[in-house]
């Protein structure tokens, strides 16, 4: 049983944002690299292609001012800087989203038995788990659990783990928190930099989100809106280095191929046919309209090859275009982001929503997480 996910982007960051339109402009204003005009027009092209209309920062031009050392290439004394700003942040901002979460739950947050806590934004332990489980006053015996640097799938991966956990410790609570803040990988442009190793630059942007999990509805004030029919966890042979993240001394570094869309969506079918064949259920693979999505949107190239690849109609992906229009790819927390908007948009379908659908993330690997939804509300 999944309680109705929240998602919320924190009043410090709804404060400041960029619009995806001005944002090579500012990129290179910021740090001061206007004189690349060439790697500039290269990168005012990928931003356009992104699909993003706007997304949500924490580190503002004042953030950025005041730790020059963020702002040059690979200087080792960065990385204490921009670890110390999401030590600072993250805990409220998961705080922001997770209490929205508890609310819309109705039960009190010292109900909550497990806490798992994801993010690319930072390596540490203690992290943001304690201090997001003292902001909500969980009681001391929460048991916590931090998923770090799993990339865009960790979402996903995220949900899964907490299904586990639901399923076996009887009259569990399971809280997800996704927390998201990209000051750790930000850094200035330089004159070696492609379209490819740009895109971390022109697509992510910071969020949290939410979600009460348990497997059995106990209390009155409970309501159930997805059940987590079955998860799985692919690895695509061969595709290593399409996508890879990781912790360097200029902060958080990665690899994005720009073949990554096409090889996503050329892949994805298989592992779908996987998931609904280890639930003996016939005739699905001829029937994805029949289904309802949520998609991490790693951008909007993925979403159209997906398109394509499934032959899906194109109401189908539309809760994650626009997230990714709306934010930007905010890694593990925006596949909460899409279920919130596919929430909405089921509500005001009515009778006519789908009650069978999927979740889909794709991460490091390249990973394939798929889940089978079930919308009981419908």
């Amino acid at each position: 049983m999944a309680q109705q996910p929240c998602s919320v982007l924190a009043p410090q960051i709804q404060q400041n944002y960029v619009l995806q339109e001005k944002f090579p402009d500012y990129y290179f204003r910021v740090t001061n690299k206007e004189h690349l005009t060439n790697l500039k027009d290269t990168f005012k092209k990928l931003c356009r292609t992104t699909g993003v209309e706007k997304r949500f920062f924490h580190h503002s031009e004042q953030v950025l001012n005041s730790h020059p050392a963020l702002l040059l290439h690979g200087t080792p004394s960065a990385l204490d800087a921009r670890l110390d700003i999401v030590a600072k942040a993250a805990p409220g901002l998961a705080a922001s989203a997770a209490a929205k979460a508890i609310v819309g739950w109705g039960r009190p947050a010292t109900d909550i038995t497990h806490l798992v806590v994801s993010t690319n934004a930072e390596a540490r332990s203690p992290g943001a788990d304690l201090g997001l489980a003292m902001l909500l006053g969980l009681r001391p015996d929460v048991r916590r659990t931090v998923l770090q640097l799993n990339g865009c799938s960790a979402g996903c991966a995220a949900l899964r783990l907490a299904k586990d956990l639901a399923e076996n410790n009887r009259g569990a609570r399971v809280l997800v928190v996704c927390v998201e803040l990209t000051i750790t990988s930000f850094r200035s442009p330089h004159e070696g930099d492609t379209f490819d190793t740009l895109i971390p630059q022109a697509l992510f942007g910071d969020g949290a989100g939410a979600v009460v999990i348990g497997a059995d509805v106990v209390h009155p004030v409970e309501h159930s809106l997805f059940e987590m029919v079955f998860a799985s966890q692919a690895l695509i042979p061969g595709s290593e280095k399409l996508l890879n993240i990781r912790l360097g001394e200029g902060g958080i570094q990665g690899d994005i191929s720009f073949n990554l869309p096409r090889f996503a969506a050329q892949n994805l079918e298989g592992c779908l046919l996987d998931a609904f064949r280890t639930l003996a259920v016939s005739g699905v693979e001829c029937k994805w309209n029949d289904l309802f999505w949520a998609v991490h949107p790693g951008s909007l190239g993925i979403l159209d090859h997906i398109d394509a690849a499934l032959k899906l109609e194109p109401r189908k992906l539309a809760a994650s275009r626009t997230v990714v229009r709306n934010y930007g790819n905010m890694l593990s927390a925006t596949v909460i982001f899409v279920l919130e908007e596919l929430r909405r948009r089921m509500d005001e379908e009515g009778d006519k929503a789908a009650e069978l659908g999927m979740m889909v993330g794709f991460g490091p690997g390249f990973t394939v997480e798929t889940m089978v939804l079930h919308a009981t509300k419908y």
